[in-house]
């Protein structure tokens, strides 16, 4: 094995493999030291009765700012995020967010975004305002990639027209093969394409559709809070929709007043707390002006805290009026589906459309919706 290989296994293994693989040196001592910095505070080392990783020859009292400086310097960029990622979720090393000192040299990622909002209300107005430079970058990256996906969603529906304006999204393969099959070459098993087809899109005819988002404030949604605020942000001045963001738990909050500002947004959000889902539906039932033009979209992990009856009752009613109610059970980019799904199963059994869909895939629906 190389030197390499040996000291990447040292790193992993800890002290305890320091009599055969033997001591780290330099950069590679340094390594050791951020890590046993992190995860020598692991319960398990203990419990399993393994020795507590002994770090190399650095400073014996590390503080959070050093540690920093040292694993930007030592480690690639993709290892620094996991293991700020692990220290404020896994080790709840809340300073990370809340020290001066550390938010303003820190790399704003979205596991920071996510321990600021957890942590926010611990914040200083001078440490809130450092913090909110993390929510700033973040939401100004998550809101560049998800307008390009709602401006596709809403730039029109195909037509069976030719189109002079030559775009790889609007490529019509099927035609394009059909025309250009006398230039097929069975010894190549190729078709040499001399003309190619693109379809053009119809301008959508729109009318004025509501949609209102209920989003689940409780600790468990924190992803779908930050992406729903986000997707109504991409979703607000588009034409042919009127958006609502409506943040609950056992409390309903209107936040529409601040969908065209994300950030001030997620600032103002209070996670934690009871779930009452009910109450939130017939909120949303009181919004809702015309039936059949208004989508109702609840984010949530669907563990219903008030009554499951009043809920799947408020659920009933708006189907039977015309409006379309969707149970998101994640609304992040994994679109990871945790939730109750015997409540869930009550509520498609009452008409709603249950399931989970990323920003991207909830804006392709609207669009749809809206264009039709």
């Amino acid at each position: 094995m190389t030197d390499a290989g040996l000291e990447r296994w040292r790193l992993v293994l800890g002290e305890p493999a320091g009599g055969s693989l033997g001591e780290p040196g330099g950069d590679a001592a340094a390594r050791d030291a951020a890590l046993d910095w992190l995860y020598g505070r692991d319960g398990e080392l203990d419990r399993r009765d393994i020795r507590r990783r002994q770090g190399g020859s650095g400073p014996s009292q590390i503080t959070t700012v050093d540690w920093l400086d040292d694993i930007t310097r030592l480690f690639p960029k993709e290892t620094v995020e996991r293991l700020q990622r692990d220290a404020v979720e896994r080790y709840e090393i809340d300073d990370i967010v809340t020290d001066p000192k550390v938010l303003e040299r820190i790399e704003p990622n979205p596991s920071l975004l996510r321990a600021v909002l957890r942590t926010k209300h611990l914040m200083n107005p001078e440490v809130l305002r450092l913090a909110r430079r993390i929510v700033e970058a973040v939401v100004r990256d998550l809101m560049e990639r998800l307008a390009t996906e709602v401006r596709q969603s809403f730039s029109g529906a195909r037509s069976r027209r030719s189109s002079r304006f030559k775009q790889a999204r609007d490529f019509d393969a099927r035609r394009t093969i059909r025309a250009n099959l006398g230039n097929y070459r069975p010894d190549e098993g190729r078709i040499y394409v001399e003309t190619p087809y693109f379809t053009s899109r119809t301008r959508r005819q729109l009318t004025q559709w509501q949609v209102i988002l209920l989003v689940d404030q409780s600790g468990s949604m924190l992803d779908s809070v930050i992406h729903s605020a986000v997707t109504a942000a991409c979703l607000w001045g588009l034409p042919g929709v009127r958006t609502h963001l409506i943040a609950f738990d056992t409390d309903v909050v209107d936040l529409t007043s601040d969908v065209s500002d994300p950030v001030e947004l997620l600032m103002k959000t209070q996670l934690g707390g009871g779930t009452d889902i009910g109450r939130a539906v017939r909120f949303a039932a009181q919004l809702v002006e015309q039936p059949r033009r208004a989508i109702v979209a609840v984010i949530s992990d669907f563990y219903e805290g008030g009554s499951e009856a009043t809920l799947v009752r408020a659920v009933r009613e708006l189907v039977e009026q015309g409006t379309i109610v969707l149970g998101l059970a994640a609304l992040d980019e994994q679109a990871d589906p945790a939730y109750d799904r015997a409540c869930a199963q009550r509520l498609a059994d009452v008409g709603a459309w249950v399931g989970a869909m990323t920003p991207g895939e909830l804006a392709a629906f609207v669009a749809e919706r809206v264009g039709r």
